[in-house]
């Protein structure tokens, strides 16, 4: 059997705002509230995986990083650029407006609240 990762958890300290926050930057969908009390915000992110933000009281960030394509890569500058959510090239400096990553031709990374650290990157 393939392994494939389902879905993991993410913390926030406002599991609603937080999801509508990373859905809005990537592009993607929010799902209606799961868990046995709705305490999960899931987010599609592709066919087999969701994101599920969680509110917990003292939440540390993670690490989140998602390989793109070209035109996802520009939607989500565009999306960044368009609200003022400040990005940067590396995880050291998330805040410096460059998009040029390490690792890859185009990459950035952004914060929320509660200091996740989401990184995107594209081959292009």
């Amino acid at each position: 059997m393939t392994v494939t990762l389902n879905h993991t958890i993410v913390p926030a300290a406002d599991h609603r705002a937080a999801a509508e926050f990373f859905a809005y930057v990537m592009g993607l969908e929010v799902l209606p509230p799961a868990g046995r009390l709705g305490h999960f915000a899931p987010v599609r992110v592709n066919e087999g995986l969701t994101l599920d933000f969680m509110n917990v009281e003292q939440p540390e960030g993670h690490h989140l990083a998602f390989d793109v394509d070209p035109e996802t890569f520009d939607g989500v500058l565009a999306r960044l650029k368009a609200r003022g959510i400040p990005y940067g090239s590396r995880p050291t400096t998330p805040d410096d407006g460059r998009i040029d990553h390490p690792l890859c031709a185009r990459g950035l990374f952004f914060v929320d609240d509660v200091r996740n650290l989401y990184e995107v990157m594209s081959p292009e």
